[in-house]
């Protein structure tokens, strides 16, 4: 908490007064470009590693950054799926798995800590992703199994989330594009899904000066 509070204070003294205009035009509304969807692990730090500013981006964070199907009672994440596409209206839907993560190693290796039903509950919602892993042949063998795993579970909550009506709607229509991306915290190194080779590789490799895709 001390770390925090000396945060708190150095934001105060010393960033505050930089972003005081920033906020004051934020507080009238905002229009994020993205929804951003990821592990709650306090290791991966989406405004850190994507520099973006305030307001750039709707952030849905949870345990394994799952998002259970349209279907499931479960609304939590499908409360922000519908918030950012009706009433916002982004553009962009980034699922971002990560490396080391530990709720795809206790889903992996049955690893849930006694004494968590609601975590045991909530990781059972991966459970089409341990079903989607061994469809997943091409996914890099190097890696661990639950690192492989993090990597199928991206491709899953992508398949969810085109359950969502309003997802579906927008992806017909060419209103809204879907991402796949795994940090690899190691090397710091943000990768995405290529479908073609159907494999994660460097984000950065495929990013051109102008920050368009290539």
């Amino acid at each position: 908490m001390q770390k925090l509070l000396a945060g708190i204070r150095a934001f105060h003294d010393n960033v505050r007064p930089g972003y005081r205009e920033r906020f004051a035009h934020l507080a009238l509304g905002q229009s994020p470009d993205c929804l951003f969807i990821a592990c709650a692990d306090s290791r991966v730090v989406p405004n850190l590693f994507a520099s973006t500013d305030p307001g750039d981006l709707f952030v849905l964070r949870n345990v394994g950054n799952i998002v259970p199907p349209a279907s499931s009672p479960e609304t939590s994440a499908g409360a922000g799926v519908e918030f950012a596409t009706l009433a916002l209206g982004v553009r962009d839907v980034v699922v971002c798995g990560h490396s080391s993560c530990g709720a795809m190693r206790a889903l992996a290796l049955g690893e849930v800590p006694n004494g968590a039903p609601s975590l045991e509950r909530w990781l059972g919602h991966g459970a089409p992703s341990l079903a989607r892993l061994a469809e997943e042949t091409r996914l890099n063998d190097d890696l661990s199994l639950p690192d492989r795993l993090s990597q199928a579970n991206v491709l899953q909550q992508l398949d969810h989330l085109r359950t969502y009506a309003p997802i579906a709607a927008r992806l017909a229509a060419g209103e809204v594009r879907m991402h796949g991306w795994w940090f690899d915290l190691q090397q710091a190194e943000v990768h995405a899904y290529d479908p073609v080779t159907g494999r994660f590789g460097p984000l950065a490799d495929r990013i051109s000066p102008d920050g368009t895709l290539t």
